[in-house]
C-alpha cells in the first residue's frame, strides 16, 4: 500500500500519520547512532531522524554520506514537537535516494558575495532567504488579484512588444520586429486606457522594460508592475484605490507569511502600524520638507532616491505626494485646472528608505490638448493615433496607477536592493542567468 505524499508546510495537520516527504538534502548532522536531516522541499523545511535501528545498515551507512541537494523520498510518521521548525519531525522509517550530485554543491554553509550568489542565482533560490523572499512576493501577487478581482476590476493582458514610447524615448529596449523595429513595453497603461473605457474598471499585471542606465539599489531593468485604470475616476479615487490595495497587502501578508518574516528577520512592527489615512501632501510641500532639512533641491526638478528617502522618514506609514510640475511628467498627464503648470498626479513614497512604490494619477481626456501635448514632447503622432481614437469616440475622465511589485516586496521584507525580490535579476550589466 502507497504510502500519502505530504508537502511540509502541511506537516503539523497529519501528526501521528505514517506519510511520505519528497524533497532535497538540505544540511545534515549525526550524533552517534542518530542521522539528523534537513529536508526541504520547496513549501518548507523538516528535520528528519534516522536510528541505526530504524532502516536497514546500508540505508543508515548511505544516509551518513550523502552529499547536499541529493534529492531523495523519506517516509515517517509526524510527531509533534514544540521546538522543531513547523512545530514537527519526521521519525524515518525508510528511504529513497532518486539523484546524487555528481559535484560538491556550489553554495556552501559559508557566506559568499553578492556577485556569486548572481552568478549562482539559479541554485541560490534553494536557500532559506530567497525561499522567504520569493513566497512573500507571492503572497503580494495573490493579495492584489484578490484585491481587485473582489472590487469587480477585470485583468486585461496589455502587449510586450509596442511600437511607441509610454513615458519617455530615452529608455526603451528596441528590438527587431521583422521587417522594422518595435520596443518592450515600459508600461501597460496606454493600452489599459483603452481597455478601461470597453470595460470600465480592468488591471494588468505583468513585465515591463527600461533601459534606464542605473545602478542603485531601487532599479531593475525588467521588472513588474500592476496597473489598473478606471473610467469615471479622478485623482482622489485613484488615490483611494492606490491606499485601499496597499493596506490590503499587508494585512494579507502579515497574517499569511509570518513565518518568512521571521527567516528574513524582518520586524513586522512598522508594517503593523500601516493603516489608512495615508498622509497626502503637494509637491510644494515636500519641497519646503527638503529645504527644511537644508538639503540641496532646485525646485521643479524630480526627486531622486535622496529626496525621497528624506521626505518619507517624517511618516510611519507610505506619503504620497501629489501635482507635481508637469513638466517633469508624461505627456498623457491632465494639468491641474488651478495650475496649468501642475499635473494631476500622485506618488506613493514607501517609508524605511525603499522610495516610490506606486506612480499614476488622472489622464489627460480632451483630444486638442493631448495632441498638442504630444507634440511638445517631440513624439511622433502616427504611432498614437489609436491612442488618440479613445478621446474622439466616447471620452471620459479616467484615471489610473502602476504598483512597482520588487520595490513593494523590498519595502516588506526589509531587504537592501529590489534585485533579491525577483527570481532572476536583470540589471543595467547582468542578464545571466
Amino acid at each position: 500500500m502507497s504510502v500519502k505524499r505530504v508537502w511540509i508546510e502541511n506537516l503539523k495537520q497529519a501528526a501521528g500519520e505514517r506519510v511520505r516527504v519528497d524533497g532535497w538534502l538540505y544540511n545534515r548532522r549525526s550524533k552517534g547512532k542518530i542521522h539528523f536531516l534537513q529536508i526541504r522541499d520547496g513549501s518548507g523545511i523538516v528535520q528528519s531522524i534516522m536510528g541505526c535501528n530504524d532502516v536497514p545498515p546500508e540505508v543508515f551507512d548511505l544516509c551518513g554520506k550523502l552529499p547536499y541537494e541529493t534529492s531523495l523520498s523519506v517516509t515517517g510518521t509526524v510527531r509533534e514537537d514544540s521546538r522543531a521548525p513547523g512545530g514537527v519531525e519526521l521519525l524515518a522509517e525508510a528511504l529513497d535516494v532518486h539523484h546524487v550530485p555528481s559535484a560538491e554543491y556550489p553554495i556552501s554553509k559559508q557566506s559568499h558575495g553578492p556577485d556569486f550568489l548572481l552568478n549562482n542565482r539559479h541554485l541560490w533560490l534553494r536557500s532559506r532567504r530567497p525561499f522567504a523572499v520569493l513566497r512573500i512576493r507571492d503572497a503580494v501577487i495573490t493579495a492584489v488579484r484578490r484585491f481587485f478581482d473582489e472590487r469587480g476590476f477585470l485583468c486585461v493582458d496589455s502587449p510586450i512588444f509596442t511600437p511607441s514610447a509610454c513615458e519617455g524615448t530615452t529608455n526603451l529596449f528596441e528590438v527587431e520586429y521583422f521587417e522594422g523595429s518595435a520596443y518592450l513595453t515600459q508600461s501597460g497603461q496606454l493600452y489599459n486606457e483603452a481597455a478601461a473605457l470597453a470595460l470600465g474598471r480592468v488591471y494588468c499585471f505583468g513585465p515591463t522594460f527600461r533601459a534606464e542606465k542605473s545602478k542603485t539599489r531601487r532599479h531593475l531593468t525588467e521588472f513588474w508592475m500592476v496597473e489598473p485604470e478606471v473610467a469615471y475616476a479622478d485623482l482622489d479615487e485613484i488615490m483611494d484605490l492606490a491606499e485601499d490595495l496597499v493596506v490590503s497587502i499587508l494585512r494579507h501578508v502579515l497574517g499569511t507569511r509570518r513565518p518568512e518574516l521571521e527567516i528574513l528577520e524582518r520586524d513586522p512592527a512598522p508594517l503593523e502600524k500601516v493603516a489608512s489615512p495615508f498622509p497626502r501632501i503637494t509637491y510644494a510641500q515636500a519641497v519646503k520638507v527638503l529645504r527644511e532639512k537644508g538639503i540641496d533641491f532646485e525646485e521643479g526638478d524630480d526627486f531622486g532616491a535622496p529626496h525621497e528617502t528624506a521626505i518619507s522618514e517624517l511618516y510611519d506609514r507610505p506619503v504620497m505626494v501629489t501635482r507635481y510640475p508637469a513638466a517633469v511628467k508624461a505627456f498623457y498627464m491632465k494639468r491641474d485646472p488651478e495650475d496649468e503648470k501642475l499635473a494631476l498626479c500622485v506618488d506613493m513614497l514607501a517609508p524605511e528608505g525603499i522610495g516610490e512604490i506606486i506612480g499614476g494619477g488622472q489622464r489627460e481626456d480632451d483630444l486638442a490638448i493631448l495632441e498638442t501635448r504630444l507634440a511638445e514632447h517631440g513624439l511622433p503622432r502616427e504611432p498614437f493615433e489609436w491612442y488618440l481614437d479613445l478621446r474622439r469616440y466616447g471620452s471620459v475622465p479616467h484615471a489610473g496607477f502602476g504598483l512597482g511589485l520588487e520595490r513593494t516586496v523590498a519595502w516588506i521584507c526589509g531587504t537592501e536592493h529590489v534585485r533579491e525580490c525577483i527570481p532572476f535579476p536583470r540589471m543595467l550589466y547582468r542578464i545571466y542567468p
